[in-house]
């Protein structure tokens, strides 16, 4: 009898980190629901990886993110594995900044969170051994100059998640905070840092997606939350 494969939720495809999770999501094993803007990009990764469906949503629109979970529920299944790989950044001097767009840096990068845990995490409860992973940033744990418009939202998104571990853990739900102190080595990225940037200091999608697919499966009796993730040379 052949058993049905376990649901994933990767919300936040991009073309980088998002997509390595999608990808190793689905050669571990999973059936993967993919939640991004680009719906070009889902129907791409959708036509190379069998187990991966495109929900395409904005998830700045909490209504359409909470109507996308509730389709992903009805049509694959409840999700044993949901990822919360969005964000937003307002890349401007603070005193440039919009405050409308200052505020949906918080609907990204910490709404969402809370309405993926209000949507999902009760069936998680009800299921048992389920896994809510969320990838942040270095801005999550300090304000740095540029960083005015970005540190923020995800310094909140980092407590969300941790409220959310405390609660959930002893449910059974493993949460868990993944901080990635590195670029991240996707091409834009790449043109951002310049040639003179080193090889050996960006972080690659693949790998990030491959210690994410660890952390979702560690043992009940040594479950991370903080979790760090950087290139062994990068300074911190």
């Amino acid at each position: 009898m052949m058993t049905k494969k376990p649901v994933a939720v990767v919300a936040g495809v991009g073309s980088g980190t998002g997509e390595a999770l999608v990808r190793r999501f689905a050669e571990g094993g999973y059936r993967v629901a993919m939640i991004a803007r680009k719906e070009e990009r889902l129907t791409r990764i959708a036509g190379d990886v069998s187990d991966a469906v495109s929900y395409p949503c904005d998830m700045a629109d909490i209504d359409g993110l909470r109507a996308t979970l509730d389709r992903i529920k009805l049509e694959m299944g409840r999700p044993t594995v949901a990822i919360h790989n969005g964000a937003k950044a307002v890349r401007e001097h603070y005193t440039k900044i919009d405050p409308l767009e200052f505020e949906s840096t918080f609907r990204v990068n910490t709404t969402a969170l809370l309405v993926l845990a209000q949507k999902l995490c009760p069936d998680m409860v009800e299921m048992g051994e389920c896994t809510l992973l969320v990838t942040g940033n270095t801005g999550a744990w300090r304000g740095k100059p540029h960083f005015t418009g970005f540190a923020p939202s995800k310094s909140a998104q980092r407590i969300l998640a941790e409220a959310l571990a405390r609660e959930l853990g002893p449910q059974g739900v493993h949460v868990a905070y993944i901080t990635i102190d590195a670029a991240i080595d996707i091409w834009w990225v790449r043109e951002r840092r310049g040639p003179d940037y080193p090889a050996d200091q960006f972080a690659k999608p693949a790998d990030i997606a491959g210690e994410c697919f660890h952390i979702a499966h560690q043992p009940k009796s040594t479950w991370s939350f903080n979790v760090e993730l950087r290139p062994f040379n990068e300074n911190w």
